[in-house]
């Protein structure tokens, strides 16, 4: 049967993506919800565009754009690349990319200037990278930047009595708007967890493979995840954004 299989934070780690679509059984008929930030971390960033590029080719996939894929596609663009994204993981992205040659690389900013600031299903689930802030959903976001940088929706989840009902004149409304919520950029492991975590209706993705955390692929429908090995054991030469 078709599953539609939502993936975390990747982070250049090209060796976990591989680890979680085999570990999930990943077919042809599955559908692939990716939340953004595929580089800026492991060594192999431009890998992982690379075999995403080709891998939409075969089967159904959404891609979001992360702030790590927005710096990314800056720089592919201009050609600068600013200490603030150096220092927070650019510096191996950089790297990555030094034998890649021009045409490759329009390739490339081609297919991160085509993501999706974010996605809505035919059952009312939002797929977004980061959150939004506006009380009448992302469409109706003031600043985009939000989709790639927001934390304040997940922190509300987060700091909700677990008693509260949907029901209630309490509940957050931003969280009313959507069925499920699927996030990704803030790591689970800041609040101790290492799995997918669920705060009231939302699914945080990020589990931390930037880190010291593995990558995570979840089907949306069943909640069945599949995790890869944590990240330093897979690059045990690298520091990834530590």
């Amino acid at each position: 049967m078709k599953r539609t299989l939502v993936i975390g934070d990747i982070h250049g780690g090209f060796k976990a993506l591989q680890q979680v679509l085999e570990r999930a059984a990943v077919t042809a008929d599955d559908e692939l919800i990716f939340l953004g930030d595929y580089v800026d971390g492991w060594s192999e960033s431009s890998e992982i565009i690379q075999f995403l590029i080709e891998l939409s080719e075969k089967q159904e996939c959404i891609f979001i754009k992360g702030n790590h894929d927005a710096w990314c596609e800056d720089w592919l663009t201009s050609g600068k690349n600013p200490d603030v994204w150096l220092f927070n993981g650019g510096k191996s992205t950089v790297e990555s990319y030094k034998k890649y040659l021009p045409e490759d690389l329009d390739l490339h900013l081609e297919f991160f200037q085509r993501m999706k600031n974010y996605h809505i299903d035919d059952q009312n689930r939002l797929f977004i990278h980061a959150g939004y802030a506006s009380m009448h959903g992302p469409e109706r976001e003031v600043y985009s930047s939000n989709y790639r940088w927001d934390r304040t929706l997940w922190e509300t989840a987060v700091a909700m009595d677990k008693k509260l009902q949907r029901n209630s004149a309490l509940y957050p409304k931003r969280l009313l708007l959507y069925k499920e919520i699927f996030i990704g950029h803030t790591p689970t492991l800041d609040i101790g967890i290492t799995i997918p975590a669920n705060k009231a209706n939302i699914w945080n993705m990020d589990t931390g493979a930037a880190y010291t955390g593995a990558l995570s692929i979840m089907d949306i429908d069943t909640k069945e995840f599949w995790q890869s090995d944590p990240l330093p054991s897979l690059y045990p030469e690298e520091n990834g954004r530590n």
